[in-house]
């Protein structure tokens, strides 16, 4: 997927994090201290507040390869951001490839990235009428949820270091035959696990 790992390259800046600590030889040579320096990349969108940028964009920090494992296509890619004065929220939407005869037509998912905190989210989905049941997932805080008014869709909010990561599933139907709201979430705590490990694995790398 060449354009996401295009962009992802040029959002990569080089940051001065300090200067090293000149070495002996540096010393008696007269060479000059070489800074040391570190990688970081920018948000594609930043807010005005002071909370944490967000840290994990879902579109450039998931492999391809975890998408496409867990029933999506990468190069559907559709871009989801969002940005307040008072809050950030990177996100991309993909495409299903899973395909049930007479059920499932297919997926499609959103994932959100934000820098409001999982109470604040929690309370969001409250005021949105969600019906929501706390859970874990991956020894992280999770929330799933559904509502009523918006049928055959199912939601997971997972905690992270810096907010919470978001997601959204729809499911299309095959033929137009009901599908019972206990079935609406199913297979969605799968798909969340691949990319909470992509996270996890982010995260344990700009610790």
């Amino acid at each position: 997927m060449t354009g996401r790992r295009t962009a992802g390259a040029l959002l990569a800046v080089g940051v001065l994090a300090g200067c090293a600590v000149p070495s002996h030889s540096a010393i008696t040579t007269g060479e000059p201290p070489i800074p040391a320096t570190t990688t970081a990349r920018v948000p594609r969108l930043v807010d005005e507040s002071d909370r944490p940028r967000v840290a994990f964009d879902p579109c450039l920090d998931i492999p391809d390869e975890v998408l496409t494992a867990a029933g999506y296509d990468p190069m559907s890619e559709d871009n989801a951001d969002f940005a307040a004065t008072h809050f950030t929220m990177l996100g991309c939407s993909y495409d299903g490839t899973v395909h049930i005869p007479g059920v499932l037509d297919r997926y499609d998912l959103s994932i959100l990235s934000a820098n409001f905190t999982f109470e604040e989210e929690r309370q969001k989905a409250i005021g949105n009428g969600d019906d929501i049941v706390p859970t874990q997932l991956a020894g992280r805080r999770a929330l799933l949820k559904t509502n009523s008014s918006l049928p055959y869709s199912c939601g997971m909010s997972i905690e992270t270091s810096y907010g919470v990561l978001i997601f959204g599933r729809i499911h299309f139907r095959d033929r137009n035959v009901s599908l019972p709201e206990s079935q609406w979430c199913t297979g969605i705590e799968d798909t969340v696990a691949r990319i909470v490990a992509a996270l996890d694995e982010f995260e344990s790398r700009n610790r």
